[in-house]
Formats: structure tokens, sequence, C-alpha cells
């Protein structure tokens, strides 16, 4: 006997209970499509997803940590792994640095400032040793607390060095025995760097030096910056200054510019280039660095030239002293011709004046250089600038390069005091 439901189905679909019988398995067969399809999404989505390129660099990096383990672990079963431990250095190497020896370069003839460069050539070894901290050592303050204050026992110049500058506000400066400060409580920078990057600015017909990043100042080089106040102010401003000051046996400048996490290497240009490509820069600033322009036939400035971009600005402020009137003016008559003259040499124009500070702009238009005369600086060939550290060349770049992009191609219009658009 058949039961009821198979009755009522047969009543129902009458002779055609296959196709009832068909139809009822494609439903409840896209009913079960649909119940274990959304389990089998959630669970697919609760798994996490790996990009393919990410899980090629991991395993990478895992199988060269595995290899310098399976290494570490061998050079100690072998008993070699104290061998290869190095010693601390002695005393007399606290202020060592490679490839600057004074001493050593003073014994094979350099002079003239040369015994203060670069001379890896003749700069030996010695003894492999780990240089050790100073005694009283702390970690730096967290940025940007520590571009202001730093732990004066983590830099070479000593209290009685700092004190003896002579100068008043150094003396502001050191708030604690353990600290030196370059800001005020009220946040106020000393050695009126605001006023003086304000000037800059306004120098250059802009309203503030705020203005400075829209008018395509991106990269300054700072030549000698001392304590590094000025490039600490154009951090705040969004601008990136590179500190390079000369060798020192305490590399106090750029040892204190790196501890108010600044960027700062040790460099001198007397007799080799800075290692930097041509037109990097977009400023070149340079305040009572001690330069005398007139020595090599104009070769610091032809290096200024090759480090700044089209368009660029070269920024310096003389140490002439403002107390004697006539002797003053005539100081600065003598140092500024070498300059003016030289400068017309190889396209740059000078822009502004005020009172000791001084700015010149490379010109931005490359048809200048084919009308220089024969008697001007000659254009360097191409290749010129290939390595770093290559001596002084006596010669200009001219725009031969492709990285011929003046700055104001990449900044907004600025309309200056002068009616005029840079």
């Amino acid at each position: 006997m058949r039961s009821p439901w198979v009755n009522k189905l047969s009543v129902t679909c009458g002779r055609r209970l296959p196709v009832c019988w068909l139809l009822l398995c494609f439903v409840c067969f896209l009913v079960l499509i649909a119940v274990f399809g959304s389990t089998f999404s959630n669970s697919f989505d609760s798994v996490p997803f790996t990009h393919v390129p990410e899980i090629y660099s991991n395993y990478r990096r895992l199988k060269e940590q595995a290899a310098v383990d399976y290494f570490q672990l061998r050079t100690v079963s072998s008993g070699a792994g104290r061998q290869g431990e190095l010693g601390l250095c002695g005393k007399e190497r606290e202020n060592y640095v490679p490839c600057y020896n004074v001493t050593a370069n003073l014994l094979l003839g350099f002079k003239d400032g040369e015994e203060f460069d670069r001379h890896c050539e003749v700069s030996s070894q010695g003894k492999i040793c780990l240089v050790c901290p100073p005694k009283d050592y702390k970690i730096p303050l967290r940025w940007p607390a520590g571009r202001d204050v730093i732990w004066s026992g983590n830099v070479k110049i000593t209290k009685d060095q700092f004190l003896s500058s002579g100068s008043i506000t150094k003396r502001m400066m050191l708030l604690e025995e353990n600290q030196i400060a370059f800001h005020s409580q009220d946040g106020l920078i000393f050695d009126g760097v605001k006023d003086y990057t304000r000037q800059i600015a306004e120098m250059m017909g802009l309203g503030s030096d705020s203005e400075l990043f829209q008018a395509g100042v991106r990269t300054v080089l700072d030549i000698g910056c001392g304590f590094g106040s000025f490039g600490a102010h154009l951090v705040s401003l969004r601008l990136m200054a590179l500190c390079v000051a000369a060798y020192e046996a305490t590399g106090s400048q750029v040892q204190i510019a790196l501890e108010r996490g600044l960027p700062a290497m040790i460099g001198n240009f007397i007799s080799r280039q800075l290692p930097y490509p041509s037109l990097s820069f977009d400023m070149v600033h340079c305040a009572q660095c001690g330069i005398v322009w007139d020595k090599k036939e104009g070769m610091f400035l032809i290096e200024f030239d090759r480090l700044l971009k089209p368009g660029g600005y070269f920024v310096i402020t003389s140490p002439i002293s403002k107390s004697h009137g006539r002797a003053t003016s005539k100081k600065k008559r003598s140092m500024l011709t070498p300059l003016a003259e030289f400068t017309e040499k190889i396209c740059w124009s000078l822009i502004a004046q005020q009172d000791e500070t001084f700015i010149w702009q490379k010109t931005a238009d490359a048809h200048c250089y084919s009308s220089l005369k024969k008697n001007d600086v000659p254009l360097c060939k191409e290749g010129h600038d290939a390595s770093y550290y290559q001596t002084l060349m006596p010669c200009i770049i001219g725009a031969s390069s492709k990285r011929w992009i003046p700055i104001q191609n990449n900044s907004w219009k600025v309309l200056s005091q002068s009616g005029r658009f840079l």
C-alpha cells in the first residue's frame, strides 16, 4: 500500500510522477548549494589573504636568516667563536674617523687645508676594534624633543669649551649640568635664526620663510653648520637641510647635528668634490664658513655651481664686523670683488644684498652658456662627474645634463614684492 503523501503526489502529478521527482530533486539541490555556498564563503573570508610577492619575499628572508643562523651555529660548534670577537678600542681612538688622519697627511706633505681632507689611500686601518661611546652617554631624546635638547655627555665638546665661546646666547642654551638646549622656554630659537631665515626669504622676494617650499626650495646644503640651528629651523619648514662641515679632531659640528637628529656628514672640498651628484640642491648656504673665495681661481664657486640646480640660490653671510665704518666697507668690497667678477663668468646674478648677507641665483636659461666669452670658465665635457671624490674641476657643467630642470618648474607661482614672478 502506498502512503497518503504518495497518493496526493500521484493525484497532483498524475502519470508524470518521474518529472515531479526530478523537479523536487533539483530544488533540493539548489537549496543545498545555497546553504553550503554561504558557509564556504564565510570560512573563506575569515582566512587572511596574502599577496604572492610577500610570500616570496618572506620566504627569501627566512632562507637568508636560516643560512646566517647555520653559519653562526657551525662557527660556535667548531670553537672559533671567541677568535672572531672584536675587542674594544683604546681611548686614543675615541675620535677616530676612517680616511681622516691629519697627522699622517701632514707627514706626507699635505697642507693648505688639504690635510683635513679625505685621503683613504694613505689612511692606515690599524687594529680593527669597536669604538666605545662616551662614558656618560645616554640615549637621545625622542624626536622632536631631541632636536632642541641633547645630553651634554653625548658630544665631545665640554661645558668649558661651550661656555668659553663668549656668546651670551650659548650660555643661555645650557639648561642643566647634563643638558644643552637650543631654544628658550617659550619656544624661540636663539641666535636670531628665525629672523635670519625670514630675512633670506624677503631678500628672495617672498613674504616669509614659510613660502620657501612653494618657491621651489626643498633641499639646502649648509656649509659649516655650527650647532645646526639653521638646519633645525628649516626642518620645521618642511625643507631638507644637509649639514657638511670640515673634519675636526672632536667632530663637534657634525656630531652635535647628528645628535639632534639632523642629517650631517664630514666633508671638505679643498681639493676634491663633495660626494653628491650634480644638480642636487636648490640652495647652498654658507654663513661665516671661512672660505677664501679668490683661492684656486674660483674652484670653490665652480663646485657650488655643480651642486646647484638651475634657478637655485647661493646664500652667503660674511663675517664682516660692524664696528668700523670705512674699514668694514673696504673689506666688504675686497671680499665682493672676486665674487662679483667670477659669478658673471658662470652665469650667476646677484639678486639681493642686505647687511652682511648676499644672495646669488644660478641662471635657469640654458642659452646663457652659449654666450660666454673665451676668457670665461669653460664648459666641462660629458662624464666629468661619473664618480664621487674627484678632484675639483676648472669647468662648469652647463645645461648638458638630462637633469637640467629649473627649480621654478616644480614650484607654485609666487608674486614677489618687486612685482615679478619667481
